[in-house]
């Protein structure tokens, strides 16, 4: 009788203790990026993305190889140095086992050696530095977001044509002068003629577009200022007449409130990382269906970043079965190919830098839309960007 109460006990203590050890230990996950400061608008579209790409990619369970997800946000306000000591209190304090994030590049360049000396994943997204998977690189560093190169190589398809001189206007920052770098190197048939530098809170362009005028306006052939700019209006530039000296502005794509001012600069070209109305697949219909459920309004340019990051992870996890330690996740994430709302991804083995398609694109103004709408010229897919290497690994 006691023998059979103790094999009874026993049964019981496996049925209430099955569930727990089945589930395991859940997998947490840091999302540091610029809740406030002068990118916030673009941080909290990442950090919508990236909890709805959670969801999806989990079928609605949060939950992968039997492990709960768990999510906690820090807002690194756009600091260098917040981001950092944020990344080392997650890693450290809070067990995370992934970070995800930031938002801008001087914050993601402060935060890879904090990755290293933990020996943690951080997955980077949005910011877009080459450095970041180049010279700063280390084997814990992942990108889903594009980088300089993915943007500028992109943008030459609609500008790089013989006859055309070039002004560049970008921030004095490790986003505008590693956009530049690229850019300068990925024309061949146009010609650069000047790159002018303003401070990332420029709000008068008066002076650096004077410079830009006086650089372009004795140039035979076509004239083009390429703005590489995050946030604020640099195309306030257009006030200063530009047209009387036969110069163009082109630029890449951005968040819709900024596309607002696209509206003056109808058949305006360039190369988008990402427009709802483009990539024609299953998860971008998902993400845009959910997005309009959700907000009443289409998701925007970093909220397809954040999916993609998410679909990234629950990618990794699934092939580690759960297992969230850096060595099996880089293993089992460099060259992994994931869905994401603009097409596959793919992990290039060397830099971790996820190869994806870009977007020429062509603005139409269409009164239904409050910004100039970027019509899709052709999808420029990742085998068509010769994309460089610049780490040193």
């Amino acid at each position: 009788m006691q023998r059979r109460q103790l094999w009874a006990l026993a049964a019981l203590v496996a049925a209430f203790s099955a569930p727990a050890f089945s589930q395991g230990k859940p997998i947490k996950i840091a999302h540091i990026f610029s809740k406030t400061g002068p990118l916030e608008a673009y941080g909290k579209q990442t950090a919508v993305g990236f909890m709805m790409g959670l969801d999806y990619a989990t079928g609605g369970t949060m939950m992968v190889a039997g492990k709960k997800i768990e999510v906690i946000e820090r807002d690194d306000q756009g600091k260098p140095d917040l981001g950092k000591s944020l990344l080392a209190a997650a890693y450290g304090d809070d067990k995370v086992d992934i970070a995800v994030g930031p938002t801008a590049s001087p914050v993601a360049l402060a935060m890879l050696p904090v990755a290293e000396e933990y020996k943690k994943i951080l997955l980077v997204e949005p910011a877009v530095a080459d450095s970041i998977t180049g010279e700063k690189w280390n084997k814990y560093i992942f990108r889903t977001g594009r980088n300089s190169s993915q943007d500028a190589i992109s943008n030459a398809v609609a500008m790089d044509k013989a006859g055309t001189s070039i002004v560049t206007l970008a921030q004095d920052s490790a986003f505008g002068r590693d956009g530049v770098a690229a850019f300068r190197e990925a024309i061949k048939k146009g010609k650069l003629v000047h790159e002018e530098y303003l401070p990332p809170a420029t709000t008068d362009f008066t002076a650096g577009a004077q410079r830009i005028i006086d650089k372009l306006k004795g140039q035979p052939g076509r004239k083009v200022i390429f703005i590489i700019w995050a946030g604020g209006n640099p195309f306030k530039i257009a006030d200063m007449d530009l047209k009387r000296y036969g110069i163009e502005i082109a630029t890449g794509g951005n968040i819709l409130p900024a596309m607002t001012a696209y509206k003056q600069f109808p058949g305006m070209e360039g190369a988008a990382y990402y427009y709802f109305g483009m990539p024609k697949n299953p998860v971008n219909d998902a993400m845009v269906a959910r997005h309009y459920s959700q907000f009443k309004s289409p998701p925007d340019f970093f909220t397809a970043g954040g999916f993609s990051a998410a679909m990234a992870v629950v990618a990794a996890l699934k092939k580690t079965n759960g297992d969230a330690s850096a060595d099996s996740l880089i293993k089992a994430m460099e060259g992994m190919s994931f869905d994401t709302p603009k097409g596959k991804m793919t992990f290039r083995k060397e830099d971790h830098q996820a190869m994806q398609s870009m977007f020429h694109f062509k603005i139409k103004v269409d009164p239904a839309f409050a910004w100039g709408v970027p019509e899709l010229v052709r999808e420029i897919k990742a085998e068509e960007m010769q994309v460089p290497i610049r780490n040193k690994r």
